[in-house]
């Protein structure tokens, strides 16, 4: 810290907290996570959490506030292990998870893709035009939470907090009806167009993920209403036609094309996307890390006081330092895995190509993972995706290394390999796709990067200590599904659909029957939206991100309807009140609004993950039968735009009553 800089920020009591938060929202990320196949990104809850709690004390900031926020982040994405360390289980390779393996997989992985995403800050961040929508929204948040206690000042920021509140209420009061089953959780419709054809759409009823669109902005809005009308309009339709059913609804026969052919191709779109991110991403990148290097000189050079604090990165000596210091631990934990095992007279090939596959797949999934999170949010950042595109390239690289040393009887060695591997290398993107967000909460509000830099690393491994136990518990209580599970106590195993899904992918390309022709056509599309999107872009007015379009294919409709619905409504809203004398402060308290829909719904889904494992019972508040909700599925629908209206009007209403701005 440089002399002079005495502010509140980096404390231990702000450290201990957010650990503490990050503890039972790991733990609550898992359990959901393992249960339905999503996680919440839980920056924005630990963030009103946090100023609850600290708002008495005298000292504290919204720095403070912010780092345990940064800490906090690590819940929702560390957990994101849980789409592909199951898989272990699931191919019968482990029987539970040994701690301090699971433990370092967590902590390699989680501190290189904080290291890696250091000098990526510049580039994506500060030299950015990229929206970071729950980035954003934190920072909304940290700022409301902060005016409304310093200020006996500010009618905006009173406003704004009754924003964030009311938001947050409404998104709750929605969350538990659904979960009361007094409202349905999504409408959907599923009809065959034709005798040989299926295909439908659905809709979650969340405001979360409408406040999540409102604040990824319109261009991202259309982008994913691209990719479902293409999955659900022409792929599906094409799929089913091709490949008909001789059983089965519509809605059966709908998702069982999308599930294993058109979610390959999204993949494929994500895959091409990526590439031609990154090649885009080459120059800012370096920029950067000369940025990073000229910041290092001058503090060596004892100028560091020149730097402003925003610009303050962890010198970038450190992070060379602790990459390198990275590979050996990473080395052994490879060789504690091979070790006495069938691929034991290939185990230093092995090793060799594990290591050098994390450390640069690595670099790129994290300016992948860091890009999409800005343009489209943590919460909804298709990292399962990423999962997918890296298990592929670990299980072809093993193919070439190792597949006709060890012949058949090694593929189920080779298959754990590629599993293990890909844990660390998805640990390395998820903290990049968080780390960066909480950067640009961090640019927004003022904050020093170093310190938020190694606030996330505390929480990587407050989080690396909590999943272990957490997954071994939940394993030994439920089991998962296609796994042994031969001492679980429920008979109804958790689905991990992402395990699944990733583990299939390791065989499939290991045994080598894995259909590469949807990923192929998904590549294929890829490289068509990446040329349109560059030809929107030369007129000045338009884009259509190709990486909004693959998402929304790879998604569940359920979550891509409600994203594209919000980002129309914040579109409509914001042009509504940019005609008023307070049009101005009318899309600050918007933006607010939104903010509050993503907290009220992360924080009902805290609440109701614990009671969930406290009760063993997966619908603890449940109180009408389990067909009511689809019985109501339209009334639940004009609930929630009832609700989202009436909320937007009042917001508008509260901006005109502020005082003219100078």
């Amino acid at each position: 810290m440089a002399s002079g800089d005495k502010r509140v920020e980096l404390t231990l009591r702000g450290l201990a907290l957010g650990c503490l938060i990050t503890v039972v929202f790991t733990a609550a990320n898992v359990y959901l996570g393992l249960r339905v196949g999503l996680t919440f990104a839980s920056s924005i809850p630990a963030a009103v959490i946090s100023m609850v709690i600290l708002r008495g004390l005298k000292t504290s900031t919204i720095w403070e506030n912010n780092i345990v926020q940064t800490v906090a982040s690590a819940a929702g994405t560390l957990s994101s292990i849980i789409f592909v360390l199951p898989g272990l289980v699931m191919v019968g390779w482990w029987t539970g998870f040994p701690f301090w393996t699971s433990f370092w997989i967590c902590v390699i992985g989680g501190v290189l893709g904080v290291m890696y995403t250091i000098p990526l800050r510049r580039a994506l961040v500060t030299n950015s035009d990229l929206p970071y929508p729950e980035g954003r929204a934190a920072a909304e948040v940290l700022k409301v939470g902060s005016g409304s206690r310093d200020s006996s000042g500010g009618a905006e920021a009173k406003a704004g907090l009754a924003a964030v509140v009311f938001g947050s209420l409404g998104s709750a009061a929605i969350s538990a009806a659904v979960g009361m089953r007094a409202l349905a959780g999504e409408i959907a419709v599923w009809f065959r167009p034709t005798p040989t054809t299926a295909t439908g759409l659905a809709g979650g009823l969340q405001l979360a993920l409408i406040g999540a669109g409102h604040l990824m902005g319109i261009a991202v809005g259309v982008a994913m209403l691209v990719g479902t009308i293409i999955a659900w309009g022409v792929a599906v339709p094409i799929m089913t036609h091709l490949n008909p059913a001789a059983t089965g609804t519509a809605a059966e026969i709908a998702q069982a094309a999308w599930a294993p052919n058109v979610r390959f191709i999204g993949a494929g779109a994500i895959g091409a996307a990526a590439i031609w991110t990154l090649a885009k991403l080459a120059a800012p990148v370096w920029i950067g890390l000369a940025g990073a290097i000229r910041a290092s000189g001058l503090r060596a050079a004892g100028k560091g006081a020149d730097l402003p604090l925003t610009e303050r990165d962890m010198p970038i000596w450190i992070v060379g330092a602790v990459i390198l210091g990275s590979l050996p631990p990473l080395a052994v934990l490879l060789y504690s895995f091979l070790t006495a095992g069938p691929l034991e007279t290939v185990i230093w090939p092995l090793i060799a190509g594990g290591v050098l596959y994390v450390v640069i797949a690595g670099f790129l999934v994290a300016a992948v993972c860091g890009y999409m999170a800005g343009l489209i949010g943590s919460s909804n950042s298709p990292v399962s995706g990423l999962a997918i595109l890296s298990v592929l390239g670990a299980s072809l690289l093993l193919v070439l290394l190792a597949a006709n040393t060890v012949g058949p009887t090694g593929h189920a060695a080779l298959v754990a390999y590629a599993l293990f591997v890909t844990a660390v290398l998805l640990n390395v993107a998820t903290i990049a796709n968080d780390n960066l967000q909480d950067l640009k909460t961090g640019q927004l509000v003022g904050a020093t990067p170093w310190k938020q830099q190694a606030a996330l690393i505390v929480g990587v491994v407050a989080g690396a200590c909590v999943i272990p136990p957490i997954l071994d518990i939940l394993n030994k209580a439920f089991g998962f599904a296609g796994a042994p599970n031969l001492h679980a106590i429920s008979d109804q195993p958790l689905a991990a659909p992402q395990a699944v899904l990733i583990s299939t992918l390791a065989k499939g390309v290991i045994q080598g029957d894995l259909p590469w022709i949807y990923i192929g056509v998904g590549v294929a599309l890829g490289v068509v939206l990446v040329v349109v999107d560059e030809l929107l872009r030369r007129t000045g007015k338009y884009s259509l991100p190709p990486l909004g379009v693959g998402i929304a294919i790879y998604l569940p409709a359920a979550v891509t309807l409600p994203v594209v619905l919000g980002a129309v409504v914040g579109w409509t809203y914001d042009r509504w009140v940019s005609r008023k004398p307070h049009g101005a402060a009318a899309q600050r308290l918007g933006v607010l609004l939104a903010s509050g829909f993503i907290v009220g719904e992360s924080l009902f889904n805290v609440a109701l993950a614990g009671l969930i494992v406290a009760t063993n019972n997966p619908s603890p508040i449940a109180v009408a039968p389990e067909a009511f909700p689809e019985q109501t599925m339209w009334f639940g629908a004009g609930v929630v735009a009832l609700t989202v209206l009436g909320l937007y009007l009042w917001t508008e209403a509260r901006a005109r009553k502020l005082p003219p701005e100078s």
